[in-house]
């Protein structure tokens, strides 16, 4: 009798995640359905990924974006997704679909192209969700904190509220963008993050989105719902149940949220 092998006899995904975090590939194995596999590209480049050029008509990638789009060019994948909400968020009006259109040169013909921050909205629309309250990472400065309201609105969302996350007296005097390189990545609690959430929820937000691939959350979603009586959406999330809609599949996934019933 043959044991599984997670091969990915029915889809099979690409993903380019931040080189330091291991947070992207853990929620994604925890949610991910029979038949179905993600392999990673990792970067080290800042956010966003891809700059554009002079006259902003197209982007110019990171050698690592560029090295791991030529390695998922051999590997027959049904969907690549950049899974990177600050880049999404920093690159700017036009930056997602840029890059998709790049991908799409580089990849296997037939090869589904996509980003975290289209993940979500597409996520957002279908649920229903129009006026979230947004929950963002403690790393993420006030720059991209700026930057995700923006590509929010821009996209038609009005936003309830936001919520950075709180880690604990240990980190506040920590400046965002050392915590993730002190360890904060690997040192996360997902109750308090759970009861942060359910106490910052304001009446009139009719849903929540946590972003950021690398915040730890998946595991809370379920509990969320039921709390709040209100869909949620998480990075990873999304980004999952959209490269499955892309390949075509819409299988039973439980305890992850309602997103996947959709």
């Amino acid at each position: 009798m043959l044991q599984p092998d997670n091969w990915g006899a029915n889809a099979r995904f690409g993903m380019f995640i931040v080189g330091s975090e291991a947070v992207p590939e853990a929620e994604w194995w925890a949610m991910m359905p029979d038949g179905v596999s993600v392999h990673a590209a990792r970067v080290s480049a800042r956010a966003p990924w891809v700059e554009w050029n002079a006259e902003k008509s197209a982007v110019v990638p990171s050698d690592d974006l560029a090295r791991g789009a030529k390695q998922f060019a051999t590997m027959r994948l049904d969907a690549v997704v950049t899974g990177h909400t600050s880049s999404s968020v920093l690159g700017g009006p036009g930056w997602d679909k840029a890059l998709c259109d790049w991908l799409a040169g580089e990849l296997k013909p037939g090869t589904h192209a996509t980003t975290n921050g289209l993940d979500c909205l597409e996520a957002l629309q279908v649920s229903g969700i129009r006026r979230p309250l947004l929950v963002l990472p403690p790393w993420f400065g006030d720059k991209t904190l700026a930057a995700a309201t923006a590509y929010l609105e821009g996209s038609g969302l009005g936003l309830s509220a936001h919520l950075r996350h709180d880690p604990g007296p240990d980190w506040r005097d920590v400046p965002p963008g050392e915590m993730y390189p002190r360890g904060l990545g690997f040192a996360q609690d997902v109750e308090a993050l759970y009861d942060q959430i359910k106490s910052a929820c304001p009446a009139e937000a009719d849903g929540v989105l946590i972003a950021g691939t690398g915040l730890r959350c998946v595991a809370i979603i379920d509990a969320l719902e039921k709390a709040l009586s209100r869909p949620v959406i998480t990075a990873n999330q999304a980004s999952l149940w959209h490269c499955l809609r892309l390949a075509g599949l819409t299988p039973e996934i439980k305890g992850y949220g309602g997103l996947f019933s959709l």
